[in-house]
Formats: C-alpha cells, sequence, structure tokens
C-alpha cells in the first residue's frame, strides 16, 4: 500500500497503470476486511467480550486511517491542497461518497425517517438532487478555473480581497458548524463501541481524524476516505438486509419495505385506539397540566416542591426508614432545580415532552402519511396542510442548493485530472450516495416494524438487553418507564432518539455484537471522513486563502503546509470542546450548515461562472446580504440559537417557514442583490470577462 502513495506522488506511471494498482490495493483491502469481520464474529462465539469487541474495532479502524495519513504525508502543496490532482473519477467519485455520507447521512438519515415518516423524504431528496445541481453548474466550471479552494475562485473571479475573505468567513461558519455535528457523532459511536465517557470518545475519535488530515492533507484524506466508504456501505447494508430476510424471508429490503409498510399502518391504527396506550397517554396530559400550574408561579411551586421533599426526608429519617428509600429522598431534593428561572426553563422542556407523549404513537406522525393537517378539512387543517408542505418544498430547496454550494465537497472535484472526469467523479459519487440512500427509507420501516410488532407489548423484565445499554450511553436517547405500573411496555412509554436507529439495528434484529460493532465501525468512519474534509477546508482557507493569498504572498510551500497543520490541529480542538457541550442535535446544526453554504456561495459561484458581468462589490455585498438575512432568520426563530444570543421577543416565522429552512430566504437575497449591484458598479475587467468566456466556451481563444 506505501507503494501506491509513493507512485501517485511521483508520478512515474501512467494514470491507467495507477488505476490498476489502486483497484489491486482496495481489493486486497476489501478481502482482509471481510476476513477480519468474520474473524471476530468467530473469537465472539469462543467468549470473546463486547468490550474487546468494541476496542479492536475502534483501534483497527482508527489504525487503519492512520497508517494511510502516515503513507501519505507530504508538504507539496499540490499534493496536500488537491491530491496533485490524479484521482481517477471513480475514486473520487468514492471519496465523495465518504466525505458526504456524514454522522448526519450514516446515523440521523433513518433516524428521521423513523421519527417523522414521509417528510423525512425531503433530505434523501434534497440532498440526492444537490449533486445534480453540482454536475450541470459547478464541478465542471469550477475544475477549468484550477484554483485550489472555493474562496481561492471568489478571489481570482472577481478581484481583490474583499470577496476572498468574505469567502473565508462563510466557508469557516458552514464547514464548522458541520464538523462540530460530525465530532458529535464520534463522541456518541466511540463512547458506544468502548464503553467510555461521551466526552472522552469524542478526543479518541479526534485522533483518527487529526493523523489523516494532518500529515498528508487531500492526499491522505482521498486514501483514507475511499477506504471508509468500503466499511461504512458494508455496515450499513448488512443488518438492513438482515432485518429484511428475518421479516420476508427476501434479501432485497429496498424492493419490499412497502409491505412491510403496510404492516406498520395497520398497527399505528390498533395502537392509536389500544386502552392501555389511551391509559398512558391521560398519565402524560395530566403531567402537563401539572407542569402548567407550575408554570404559572415557578418561584412559589418550587419553595412548595422544597418544602414537601424536605418533609417527606425528615419523615424518612425520624420513621427509621429503609436506606433506599432515604437514599431516594435525598437525590430527589438534589435533582430540584437551583433557582425559579433554573425551574422555569426544567418545566417547560418537562411539559413539552409530556405534551408529545400525550399525542397518539409516542407524538409521531403516522409513517406513509405527507403532510399534517387536511386539505379537504376546516380552515386550519387546510392550513397545517399548506404549512407543512410549504416547509417540505422549503427544505429541498435548502438542501439542494446547500449541497451544490457545500466547499468541502467542491473541493473534492479540484482532485481530479480533467473536467472530462470531474464530470464523471459526479456520476459516480450519486452512485455510491444513492447506494445508501436508497437502503434509508427500508431500514426506518423494517425497525419500527420491528418495534411495534416486538418490542411494544413485551414485558419490562423480558425487554432485550440493548435497551439498558443503550440507556447507560444516553438516558435522552433511549429511555423506558412503565408509566402506567402495568408491568408491559406501551408505545408511548418509551423514549428513542432517532441518532440510535442505525447503531441499534443489529442488537433489534438480534444480530452477534460483532455485527454492531460493524455498524459502529462504520458510523464512525462515516463521520470521521466528512469531519476529514471539513477541517481541512477550514484550515486551507485560513493558512492559503488568508495568510498565503491575503498576508505573505512570497511564504514558501513548506511554511504554508506548516501554517496549515497548526491550524487545523486548534480547529478540530475547538471543534471538540463545541461538540462536547452537546449543543443541538445533529440533523439541526447539519441542515443549518446547508443554508449558510447555500446563502453564502450559491449565487456568487453561479453568477461568477454563468454571467460575466457580475462584479466584486455585488458579489460580496450579496454574500453578506444572503448569509446576514439567513443567520437572522435563525437567531431569531430557532430555540437553541435564540438562548445563545439572548432573544426574548415573540417567535415570528415568516410564510410559516421552520428556522431548518432559513436559507430560502437567503439565495434569493443574494442573487438579486448581485445581479442589481453589478448593473450599477463599472463592470469586470476584460481579462476577467475573458475568463469567464474561456471557461464555458473552451474554443475560445483568451487574447
Amino acid at each position: 500500500m506505501a507503494g501506491m502513495f509513493e507512485t501517485q506522488a511521483g508520478g512515474g506511471q501512467g494514470n491507467k497503470a495507477f488505476k490498476q494498482q489502486l483497484n489491486k490495493v482496495y481489493t486486497w483491502y476489501t478481502g482482509g476486511f471481510f476476513i477480519f469481520v468474520v474473524v471476530l464474529a468467530i473469537l465472539e462465539q469462543m467468549g470473546l467480550s463486547r468490550e474487546w469487541i468494541g476496542f479492536i474495532f475502534l483501534l483497527a479502524t482508527i489504525g487503519l486511517y492512520a497508517g494511510i495519513g502516515i503513507m501519505s504525508r507530504t508538504t507539496d502543496a499540490a499534493e496536500y491542497y488537491v491530491a496533485g490532482r490524479r484521482v481517477p473519477a471513480v475514486y473520487n467519485g468514492m471519496a465523495t461518497g465518504a466525505d458526504w455520507m456524514s454522522a448526519a447521512s450514516f446515523i440521523g438519515m433513518a433516524g428521521t425517517l423513523y421519527l417523522t415518516g414521509y417528510s423525512g423524504l425531503a433530505f434523501i431528496m434534497g440532498w440526492t438532487g444537490g449533486y445534480c445541481l453540482v454536475a450541470l453548474f459547478l464541478a465542471p466550471y469550477l475544475r477549468k478555473f484550477g484554483q485550489f479552494t472555493i474562496p481561492d475562485f471568489l478571489g481570482e473571479r472577481y478581484g481583490g480581497n474583499l470577496p476572498r475573505f468574505i469567502g473565508i468567513f462563510a466557508a469557516i461558519l458552514c464547514s464548522f458548524t458541520y464538523v462540530v455535528a460530525q465530532i458529535y457523532g464520534v463522541g456518541l459511536i466511540t463512547s458506544r463501541l468502548t464503553g467510555v465517557a461521551f466526552e472522552l470518545g469524542i478526543f479518541l475519535g479526534l485522533g483518527g481524524i487529526l493523523v489523516c488530515s494532518f500529515l498528508g492533507g487531500m492526499r491522505a484524506v482521498t486514501w483514507t476516505q475511499v477506504a471508509q466508504y468500503i466499511i461504512l456501505i458494508v455496515a450499513y447494508l448488512i443488518p438492513v438486509i438482515w432485518l429484511s430476510v428475518k421479516q420476508t424471508s427476501v434479501p432485497v429490503p429496498q424492493a419490499i419495505y412497502g409491505f412491510q409498510l403496510e404492516k406498520v399502518t395497520a398497527k399505528e391504527k390498533l395502537l392509536t385506539a389500544d386502552p392501555k396506550e389511551l391509559e398512558v397517554r391521560e398519565i402524560f396530559k395530566q403531567r402537563s397540566a401539572a407542569l402548567a400550574e407550575k408554570l404559572k408561579d415557578p418561584a412559589a411551586a418550587l419553595t412548595a416542591d422544597k418544602a414537601a421533599a424536605e418533609a417527606k426526608l425528615a419523615a424518612l429519617r425520624a420513621a427509621n426508614g429503609p436506606s433506599a428509600d432515604i437514599a431516594a429522598a435525598e437525590k430527589a431534593i438534589a435533582a430540584l432545580p437551583k433557582d425559579a428561572a433554573a425551574a422555569k426553563t426544567a418545566w417547560t422542556a418537562a411539559k413539552t415532552g409530556a405534551d408529545n407523549k400525550a399525542k397518539p404513537l409516542n407524538g409521531m406522525p403516522p409513517h406513509s402519511q405527507q403532510f399534517a393537517g387536511d386539505p379537504n378539512g376546516d380552515a386550519k387543517a387546510v392550513e397545517a396542510y399548506d404549512t407543512s408542505r410549504r416547509n417540505f418544498l422549503a427544505l429541498i430547496f435548502c438542501l439542494m442548493i446547500g449541497t451544490a454550494a457545500l466547499p468541502h465537497i467542491l473541493m473534492r472535484y479540484y482532485t481530479v485530472p480533467s473536467v472530462r472526469e470531474a464530470r464523471e467523479s459526479v456520476t459516480w459519487s450519486l452512485f455510491f450516495i444513492f447506494l445508501l440512500y436508497f437502503t434509508a427509507p427500508a431500514l426506518a420501516v423494517l425497525v419500527k416494524y420491528e418495534v411495534f410488532h416486538v418490542l411494544v407489548g413485551t414485558p419490562f423484565d423480558q425487554l432485550p438487553a440493548w435497551v439498558a445499554s443503550w440507556n447507560k450511553v444516553d438516558p435522552s436517547l433511549m429511555s423506558i418507564a412503565d408509566v402506567n405500573k402495568d408491568g408491559i411496555l406501551q408505545l408511548n412509554e418509551m423514549t428513542i432518539g432517532g441518532d440510535i436507529i442505525v447503531l441499534a439495528t443489529p442488537e433489534i434484529g438480534g444480530l452477534p455484537y460483532v455485527i454492531s460493532g460493524l455498524v459502529a465501525a462504520g458510523g464512525l468512519a462515516a463521520a470521521l471522513s466528512t469531519a476529514d474534509g471539513l477541517l481541512l477546508t477550514i484550515a486551507n482557507a485560513l493558512s492559503h486563502d488568508l495568510y498565503y493569498k491575503m498576508i505573505d504572498p512570497n511564504a514558501s510551500t513548506a511554511r504554508r503546509v506548516t501554517i496549515s497543520k497548526m491550524l487545523l490541529l486548534i480547529v478540530a480542538l475547538a471543534a471538540a470542546y463545541v461538540a462536547a457541550q452537546k449543543p443541538a442535535d445533529i440533523l439541526f446544526l447539519v441542515s443549518a450548515a446547508f443554508s449558510f453554504a447555500a446563502a453564502a456561495f450559491f449565487p456568487a459561484l453561479v453568477l461568477g461562472i454563468f454571467w460575466k458581468r457580475a462584479t466584486g462589490i455585488a458579489a460580496s455585498a450579496g454574500m453578506v446580504a444572503g448569509l446576514g438575512i439567513t443567520v437572522y432568520y435563525m437567531v431569531t426563530t430557532q430555540p437553541w440559537m435564540r438562548g445563545i444570543f439572548g432573544v426574548t421577543s415573540p417567535v415570528e416565522l415568516w410564510f410559516g417557514i421552520l428556522p431548518i429552512s432559513a436559507g430560502v430566504f437567503g439565495v434569493p437575497v443574494g442573487f438579486v442583490v448581485i445581479i442589481l449591484l453589478s448593473l450599477v458598479t463599472p463592470e469586470p475587467s476584460r481579462k476577467v470577462q475573458q475568463l469567464v468566456e474561456h471557461v464555458r466556451y473552451p474554443s475560445l481563444r483568451m487574447s
């Protein structure tokens, strides 16, 4: 394998011979990986513990990625920034697939479909459609321009440092938001694999991220991502195929999950009207009403709660009660909010949870229901239907435009040898991404069938071990409580987070633990591969675009690469610190990054390629305006961001659009500002206009 990287660096063989060598290396790698999994499965049957299986998967995969990083180390600028522009289209497609298959795609996608049903398809449609935009409007043309980064393109196309600087800021903003989500996923998976604390899991996984991108830049990241894609796609497909065989005897889940959806829909109707479920929902409704009373005067309610808890503890001690009861009473006092403000926050969150659990199906919509409300119902139902449909389309729009503008994805198309291979690379990217996205809806339905038909109705003392083990990892992801005290699990007595659906699938299906380890390794590969690309994007924007292009144009290649590595380390540690705070759910963080990228980059990139009249001043103003309106809308409407920025004004949604789709306002604003200002500002130089014409029409000669 070392010879492969040396050959690439030296360029001694032609592209065809290099590709043949790659085929040979990755064929041996794939075979070796299968043997590795089989050996672990045999060792598990011989008594190898789950903890050891988890540690072996973690150490083996991170060690593999580190080895590729070490063999690919370089200080050459072209190799470090764009992998020497020698990556064959099919391998760039695999690397892009891994770069794209983030923790959100691998972990969160099927979980979102499980929790939201039909509306979750907006993510698949938006993300997949975005690659069509990349192929049609961006990838081949950006490759023709031949820069290293997206801010580099903006600086060269629009002239001056202002567009470049705004591009640097926007690239860092969307990439940092995105990488925090990936590192959060790394912590979640690592803690599940090894049993270590979530925060420690983050920094364990961070080592694997840094070794690849730190030593070899884009060259190391590319060959690592190819290896990671192979692991993640195998890990994703095996449990779904197993569930499909278990439930239907057909090993093609994508073809048969419609039949299982019919059964899930029938079960949903039964659960909605089940007397025990109604009983549980009524209890949660009463809890919500009690919390609403407390929230009328939090200070007085907290004082009363403290007095009652202290009186109970005093009575137990006076009666020399059981030590377990006394310990529970002491724990209840310690768990009380510290002050009225904390009580209001805690009780508001608890009331929201109780309200959801007072709804049918644990607050989930029927899986096959397209939109909320009813287009043929009363005025309120019609409005709910229209708002739901509007949000579905807005989310698809943001994800499509954001996909087409994400800097770490667009950078991948700088690494191929030619414009033709850039187009081919997008096609391969779509194929490799399709394999997972075509499977995610099937996985969600098969798991929901398993939960509805096997888990629900099981006595609490007979629940499978995975329920308790996931509860230890994070109670917010998996918890159960016998609310009506009948000893039987009802659907509304279970809290299950979307982020564990994929990771828990092997255990839900009754597969050996080695498959759980494999899936966790696949999720880790997805998170690490995307984090690698994102961190490299941030570090390159700072070292190449800010330092080299704007501060010290005479800096040597070695100095630029060294500074990039130092910045990469700093950014990685900062992202790990933020992720350790668990700032928001993975899917919101990722979606926010798409809105940021869409609003900041898409208008400037498309107009910069297709309209030679677009000017630097207009592009700068358009990027600021589009990004500014997107951030403003998120800050004023998204609960987590409102809390960070201290926004207390009432939430006012524009046209009912949720903050996850804020980019739907920023993108048109960016286009309008760039077009109008370009028409009233001096046109670009003749040289720039000729460059744009040459990129779009290669047959034209530049004078």
